[in-house]
């Protein structure tokens, strides 16, 4: 009888590890199937983004990174590929922040300087671009409403054809720093003496010619705004009509300097032929 009875169990626990191991395999099938069917649903690849809130000037650490699964048809531009290209190894120095990032953001080549490099002007610059400097004043700085990463079309005022003529000269200028103040994230009003633009040597140099023979006004572009605008001219004669610029005496000026200031002062004006 108790022959039996060993029989028996020793047949149920080889039945019950049967089906244990028939489960396991299974269920290792099953999962492999699914993340395999995943896998050609959806590819994906390793993006690195940031654990927590960044801010423009803030150091970026190892322990400020991490890797998830991205989906390979939608990767932003400029992406990492691993975290040894983020922080090279034997490179000491660390990067810092150009702009603020939230949590679980990802980290972008265009969002953080080279290891080692301060977050400046020259960090922020697109390859070919070159910074360069207005003068502006409570009046051409459109009331201390500009900050870094607005958009500005210029205007030149100066001397002309029926006594005076305004252009716009270029249109959507990115401005990089406004004063000594690059971060992007500022919001608090302030008259700026000087607003840094980035452009193209080419446009660099009709900006220094303008700046040096008129008045530059700057307009702000809205944020929303993708329209490209149409060259404009308005002349003192279209603006006060024949007569009344007939009957206006011509004013001459000559830019000069003093101290900080640029200023106008009103000069004879030379006689045609003489």
């Amino acid at each position: 009888m108790r022959l039996i009875f060993g029989l028996v169990l020793l047949a149920g626990l080889a039945l019950a590890g049967f089906a244990i191991h028939t489960a396991q395999q299974r269920f290792a099938q099953y999962q492999a199937a699914l993340a395999s069917s995943q896998q050609s649903i959806v590819p994906t690849q390793e993006v690195f983004v940031v654990r927590r809130q960044l801010k423009y000037g803030d150091a970026l650490r190892p322990n400020d990174v991490r890797g998830i699964q991205w989906p390979a048809s939608s990767l932003p531009t400029g992406t990492f590929r691993s975290m040894a290209e983020i922080f090279p190894p034997g490179v000491a120095e660390q990067r810092t922040v150009l702009r603020m990032m939230e949590r679980n953001e990802p980290l972008l080549k265009s969002k953080v300087t080279a290891p080692g490099q301060e977050a400046g002007i020259a960090a922020t610059l697109t390859p070919g671009m070159r910074a360069f400097t207005l003068q502006t004043d409570v009046n051409s700085g459109v009331s201390g409403f500009l900050r870094p990463g607005d958009r500005v079309d210029v205007y030149w005022t100066g001397g002309g054809g029926g006594g005076g003529v305004t252009k716009l000269i270029e249109a959507n200028l990115p401005l990089i720093a406004i004063d000594q103040q690059t971060d992007e994230q500022r919001n608090s009003p302030t008259i700026a003496r000087n607003i840094t633009v980035e452009a193209s040597p080419a446009i660099v140099a009709k900006l220094a010619q303008a700046q040096a023979t008129g008045r530059l006004s700057l307009a702000l572009v809205g944020v929303q705004d993708d329209t490209e605008s149409e060259s404009v001219e308005a002349t003192l004669r279209e603006v006060l009509g024949a007569e009344e610029t007939a009957a206006r005496p011509e004013v001459c000026t000559v830019r000069t300097r003093k101290g900080a200031d640029v200023v106008m002062i009103p000069v004879p004006c030379p006689r045609n032929g003489g």
